[in-house]
């Protein structure tokens, strides 16, 4: 069993607390020693009170699940003996209301764009299985609600 820890830290910065007026922003430190200077999005919470420079949890709740996808994705293809040269995303989260009305990210798309080296080049067929195997494997995909779709240049998209 592993841990896994942020340290995150606020500080009042004046304005009226009661009324709201306060800023939002604040950082998350891990432990490697970065720090990530957060906010709430600006679509949440408007400016002054947030910065749309900063990370956002929904934004970091994406881009997790797209991390440990493409590491699941790099383990499988590696496994498999495909030789993976570059992989980039553009992964996308949507937020709805769920049946309590209450907004949640319900889905994340990843658009994965991967270049593959060596001999052989896995089929669309082996790829779209690859990316399932990713998923199946994906500590953050096994955690969460959240509808994770997988599209695929030139196919249509694979829900996990």
């Amino acid at each position: 069993m592993s841990e896994h820890r942020a340290h995150i830290s606020w500080r009042h910065d004046g304005g009226s607390f009661a009324k709201r007026q306060y800023s939002r922003e604040h950082s998350w430190t891990f432990d490697g020693g970065v720090t990530v200077p957060a906010s709430p999005s600006p679509l949440v919470v408007p400016l002054p009170y947030s910065n749309p420079a900063n990370v956002d949890p929904e934004e970091a709740f994406v881009a997790a699940i797209a991390s440990c996808h493409m590491l699941s994705f790099l383990f499988v293809a590696a496994n498999t003996g495909f030789e993976v040269m570059s992989y980039e995303d553009e992964a996308v989260g949507r937020m709805t209301r769920n049946d309590r009305g209450v907004h949640w990210v319900s889905q994340v798309e990843l658009a994965p764009r991967i270049a593959y080296g060596g001999r052989t080049t896995p089929t669309a067929e082996q790829e779209t299985d690859l990316h399932h195997r990713a998923h199946e494997s994906c500590y953050i995909a096994n955690s969460v609600l959240t509808e994770i779709v997988v599209r695929q240049p030139g196919m249509n998209s694979s829900t996990s």
